[in-house]
């Protein structure tokens, strides 16, 4: 593992790359502690330039976990990140067949509750996510995640690594937030895609699937709580996730 950075990498062609751990000395814990920077990564999509793909390779990344479908794969590979072992770990994102035939912001809203909800009770998104943080905890480090826009895959995933590691609720959704902050660049060139294809009058209808809202997270929350009664019950009961490998990734969120 690399010592990380001072301040905060920004990636030209990965606007939404940044470090779990969040900038200066780390997100701080409940019990006075602070999570950890040059551990964990998350990004969006790695559709990266030369000078960016060296950069990477410089934090000393040793694994990427691309939770991306087959499809978005094939269509967008990720760029060879020397030095970084590839590990596909899919979760299925916003499914097309609900967003294609929008036709208002509470329709399009809903969808992304429903996407979020997934995340908990879907059977092959739990088994994903368990494959993730158990690569995490036990791989070799700094490791990587990623999905598409990085934003809902990557953020429920990033959100648990802050859960473990004992980071308030209060953080971990302003942290969850950021997204729409650093990768508002790449929102606005799909936004302005849409207005040319489909008419100015869908970039508002098509806009709550390109952000993160509070609401889209508590309803990850919500399932977690009405199936397990808490997120620890979700990682152990949920994930099949045992007590010592818990505390063998909080040990490597924690500085």
């Amino acid at each position: 593992m690399t010592d990380a950075p001072a301040e905060l990498l920004r990636l030209a062609s990965a606007d939404n790359f940044r470090d779990v751990a969040g900038t200066g000395s780390g997100h701080p814990t409940r019990d006075g502690g602070r999570v950890r920077r040059g551990v964990f990564y998350r990004s969006n999509e790695l559709q990266l330039t030369d000078a960016d793909a060296t950069a990477l390779a410089d934090l000393g990344i040793a694994a990427i976990h691309d939770l991306r479908s087959t499809p978005e794969v094939e269509a967008h590979p990720d760029v060879t990140v020397p030095g970084a072992a590839w590990h596909h770990v899919e979760v299925s994102g916003i499914p097309m067949a609900m967003v294609e035939g929008l036709h208002d912001t509470a329709a399009a809203e809903c969808v992304m509750r429903e996407v979020y909800d997934a995340f908990v009770r879907s059977a092959g998104a739990r088994a994903s996510y368990a494959r993730l943080l158990t690569a995490l905890a036990t791989g070799e480090l700094p490791q990587l995640f990623h999905c598409t826009a990085g934003k809902d895959r990557t953020g429920w995933a990033a959100v648990l690594l802050l859960e473990i590691a004992g980071v308030d609720r209060g953080t971990i959704l302003a942290d969850y937030l950021l997204t729409n902050e650093v990768s508002s660049a790449t929102r606005d060139k799909y936004l302005a895609l849409i207005a040319e294809h489909l008419g100015p009058d869908k970039v508002a209808v098509y806009e709550p699937t390109m952000i993160v809202e509070p609401g889209y997270l508590q309803a990850a929350y919500d399932a977690v709580e009405a199936d397990y009664g808490s997120v620890e019950g979700y990682l152990r009961d949920g994930l099949g996730l045992d007590q010592s490998l818990l505390d063998a990734l909080r040990a490597r969120l924690i500085a």
